[in-house]
């Protein structure tokens, strides 16, 4: 969807503002999906939000085949996605523990589910493409929307059993939230983890947003670069799930978190100085190595300090930090390289990263951090 916003109007700033308004629905809706995760069957959720985004691509497939795609299809039809994933990925992530037949393999799966995402993401940016560069953006929508049949089918064969912990016609939506956030607040590895990652998502995440310029623009590439730049990317971001996968338990996982931010921001810097393909993939595989252990680190620490009865709306602030300030950082990242150029907006992000993880490091080091819960205390009433 990216290069075809760029190629329609060669604007760093629309490509931005796109985005922006395709991520949007993840900020605002995101804490409701949390609340109904707490609520209702997660696996039918989730095979609602998936039959949606199944439609999206197909129907962006349409209009691109037909020839008569405009921006504001794309525009409209990147805000209907946005509005399948806010529900998604909050239902999604607290799912993940319905799933378990023990609930001690918790890190494990997460970490395992992390590696399954970017074996897709070191895949598919390549085959992706390949299919544009042959045959154009609407047979890539097209694979798309029939992938999500195999994804609904598996959903549709899963025998599992929901919580016991529902709290379906108990609470009001408000009141629902409000307990969330209140339940954060009380718990300050839980806090400290999502702002952290809302300033990362906010600041430097959104650099993916400008690949497609920093593609074409600085290492004279086209689609085969961009896809083959995205691989190199989910190979590092792969490569370290699988790592992490391998750990026996989440004890000491904390310390990975602000390391990995360190590690993002150095290869944003170096990256306002590359201007050469081979570099310019190596930092791309630092990056996913570090975007990785970030985002899996935080994910499992969060799900291991959180309790059955309150995942949902947990997983639904996590979610809203780390998708829900893309909108924003992809309207700020246009913004920004519309104004200082590439190198002005990948300087910016990682100078902001840095204060992210110094901030992170200093709190960690004056607030008591609470032992880990057993399985048993997060999942009795």
């Amino acid at each position: 969807m990216s290069w075809l916003v760029y190629r329609l109007t060669h604007s760093v700033l629309l490509l931005g503002t796109v985005a922006c308004l395709g991520q949007l629905p993840t900020l605002l809706f995101s804490p409701v999906a949390g609340v109904m995760a707490d609520r209702y069957d997660k696996r039918k959720l989730v095979i609602a939000t998936q039959t949606l985004a199944m439609v999206q691509a197909a129907l962006l497939a349409w209009v691109v085949m037909a020839g008569t795609v405009q921006v504001w299809h794309i525009v409209v039809l990147g805000i209907m996605l946005g509005f399948a994933n806010a529900f998604d990925m909050p239902i999604r992530q607290s799912f993940v523990v319905d799933m378990l037949g023990s609930r001690e393999d918790l890190s494990n799966a997460i970490a395992l589910n992390s590696s399954m995402v970017n074996c897709a993401r070191l895949l598919g940016p390549t085959f992706a493409g390949f299919v544009l560069a042959a045959l154009g953006e609407g047979p890539c929508f097209l694979l798309n929307a029939l992938s999500f049949l195999a994804v609904i089918a598996a959903l549709l064969a899963m025998d599992t059993k929901p919580h016991e912990h529902s709290n379906k016609g108990r609470e009001s939506v408000l009141h629902g939230l409000k307990a969330g956030f209140e339940y954060i607040k009380s718990t300050p590895p839980i806090g400290h983890i999502i702002l952290l990652l809302g300033l990362v998502s906010l600041t430097g995440m959104s650099f993916q947003v400008l690949l497609p310029a920093y593609i074409k623009d600085v290492l004279h590439g086209g689609p085969k670069m961009l896809g083959l730049a995205g691989s190199a990317n989910g190979l590092g971001a792969l490569i370290m799930a699988v790592v992490l996968a391998m750990r026996k338990s989440p004890e000491g996982l904390l310390k990975y978190i602000p390391r990995a931010t360190l590690g993002f921001a150095t290869g944003l810097l170096i990256l306002t100085f590359t201007n050469s393909v081979i570099p310019a993939f190596c930092v791309m595989m630092l990056l996913g190595v570090s975007m990785m252990t970030q985002i899996a680190a935080s994910n499992t620490m969060i799900q291991t300090y959180t309790h059955d009865r309150m995942r949902g709306r947990v997983m639904s602030f996590y979610t809203m930090s780390f998708l829900g300030m893309a909108p924003l950082g992809s309207l700020l990242s246009g913004t920004v390289a519309h104004k200082f150029g590439m190198s002005g907006a990948f300087a910016i992000s990682g100078c902001c990263c840095l204060f992210g993880a110094t901030a992170f490091m200093w709190k960690l080091g004056q607030t008591v951090t609470p032992r880990i819960p057993t399985m048993e205390e997060t999942s009795k009433p």
